[in-house]
């Protein structure tokens, strides 16, 4: 009897140990297919890697989706502890001062060390208050790049190690790509960010006024200058002659250029991890094209990808595992591991040098590509771009822009229209943010 007793008395004393013994955090993401695996696997080996805290990552849609899901949960008293913000989004939740616990203050109530000095600083800027404190965790950070099919070069006729370096160039190669039998020479997803928000950085000019939104709330839009106008003429002209295939917004046109369809795209150095994994033929990545003729091109893209922002009311115990976690994202080692995979930055100078040191960027040619246009030095028009209710003015961007392209619009009408409405977004913005 004494013996069943102990036994009991063993088997009551384990449960009540896992009853106590994890806290659970919850990360709501918008990582899909192969990087909500990556996602997935961050958890897992974190999970694996100590016993007192469990992350959950849960899929919640696209950004728009996600980031409305979470307004609707801290409303509602149930938001995640974590939720993974795109960068359009950074200036709204830096004025949701109620909503969010900065993740400075959250290393340190845990007691964990964090040096923002670490990470690399274009990154770091992006998400740090005119204060100096930096407000969300750098995670999965991209920048515009230039995707090409090496295989429809060759079918061109074109050598597939030499892809375009200027707008003039592009044009020629999607003419080479149509005449060979390419349906679909040139496509972009995201095209605010790839064809007016990093265009802009990338040849130092202002996309809006006060540097971008950095300057204050009172900023104001001015991407319909002289050569933003070309630019955009030149793309609605590629349309029109079919060198151009509008494929849809935000990232819609991802999947065209990994299925071969299109042949060229701008896009998010984040899809790396999709190419590698579905891609059946050899793709190539370069730098974004610019026009040879703009003094000071090429300068600098700007951030993309997303944070990962720490939601306020939650337990001190809670944070601390919030805290270890983003320490665990931090280590050098997993941070290049996931630069590798995915495509996105090394979020921090360590994982940079230690992806170079491993010889990934001469075994993987243009893997370095994201790296190098983001880590030269940048100017006040080229930081970045922060701006209130800035999805509401990429929403007008994509409808102006469907508008030219279609040929329903001039870009001179087009681009004259986005600018009148977003920048009554951005005075919204400011009327509803006066201290």
């Amino acid at each position: 009897m004494k013996l069943q007793h102990l036994i009991i008395a063993s088997a009551a004393l384990g449960l009540g140990g896992q009853a106590q013994a994890q806290t659970e955090i919850q990360w709501w993401h918008s990582m899909g297919g192969g990087l909500g695996d990556w996602v997935n696997d961050l958890a897992r080996e974190f999970n694996a890697s100590q016993k007192d805290y469990k992350v959950t990552p849960s899929y919640k849609g696209s950004y728009d989706e996600s980031m409305t899901a979470a307004v609707a949960a801290f409303r509602a008293g149930n938001a995640p502890h974590i939720l993974q913000v795109f960068e359009v989004g950074t200036a709204t939740m830096m004025a949701s001062k109620g909503a969010i616990q900065p993740v400075g203050e959250v290393m340190k109530l845990a007691g964990v060390k964090f040096d923002a000095g670490a990470y690399v600083p274009a990154v770091a800027g992006y998400y740090t208050a005119p204060s100096g404190q930096m407000l969300s965790m750098p995670f999965n950070s991209s920048t515009t790049v230039f995707h090409y099919n090496k295989d429809a070069f060759k079918a061109a006729g074109m050598d597939p190690n030499k892809p375009p370096t200027t707008w003039p160039e592009v044009v020629l190669a999607a003419a080479k790509l149509k005449a060979s039998g390419s349906k679909c020479p040139f496509t972009t997803s995201w095209i605010s960010w790839t064809q007016l928000e990093s265009f802009s950085a990338w040849h130092n000019v202002e996309f809006a006024t006060k540097n971008n939104g950095f300057g204050g709330l009172d900023t104001r839009l001015k991407f319909n200058t002289p050569l933003h106008l070309r630019h955009i003429e030149n793309l609605a002209n590629m349309s029109k002659q079919g060198l151009l295939v509008y494929k849809g917004r935000a990232n819609t046109a991802d999947a065209t250029f990994v299925s071969g369809e299109c042949a060229m795209m701008t896009g998010s150095s984040g899809l790396y991890a999709n190419v590698k994994k579905n891609a059946k033929f050899a793709a190539g990545i370069t730098a974004l094209p610019y026009y040879p003729d703009v003094p000071g091109a090429p300068q600098n893209t700007v951030i993309g990808g997303a944070s990962l922002w720490v939601m306020s009311g939650k337990k001190t115990p809670e944070y601390k595992g919030v805290a270890l976690f983003f320490n665990y994202l931090a280590q050098a080692e997993v941070a290049s591991e996931s630069h590798k995979r995915t495509g996105y930055l090394p979020v921090t100078k360590a994982a940079f040098e230690l992806t170079e040191k491993s010889g990934f960027y001469k075994l993987n040619p243009g893997t370095d590509v994201a790296v190098t246009q983001m880590i030269r030095k940048t100017t006040d028009k080229s930081r970045g771009i922060r701006l209130g209710n800035f999805v509401q003015v990429r929403t007008i961007i994509d409808e102006e822009m469907e508008q030219i392209l279609g040929g329903k619009k001039t870009a001179k009408e087009g681009l004259d229209a986005a600018v009148l409405r977003g920048n009554e977004q951005l005075e919204r913005f400011q009327k509803a943010n006066k201290s």
